[in-house]
């Protein structure tokens, strides 16, 4: 039986990755522990805890986004250097 080709590739899992990965498993994580947020005090202006905790997590997962984003643009990058070809 002929072995198979062997390929260049790093590794599939990297330092980089998991970092892509948290960014992107936190929001779901914050908003599915209902027990964290459920309730009214502290109040921000007025409006309840259950509220504002929300508002700012649309915030913060659009920076979570961007920066897994931006992770994987320069993770893409740096390996289509290593293998030697400009395709992405």
């Amino acid at each position: 039986m002929s072995q198979a080709p062997e390929s260049s590739r790093g590794p599939v899992v990297t330092p980089v990755r998991v970092v892509i990965g948290l960014c992107l498993v936190a929001p779901f994580v914050a908003m599915l522990w209902v027990g964290s947020y459920a309730k009214t005090d502290p109040a921000f202006i007025g409006i309840p805890f259950f509220y504002w905790y929300q508002m700012a997590w649309v915030l913060i997962s659009t920076a979570l986004t961007m920066t897994a984003y931006k992770l994987w643009q320069r993770d893409q990058r740096s390996r289509s250097a290593v293998k030697g070809g400009a395709s992405q």
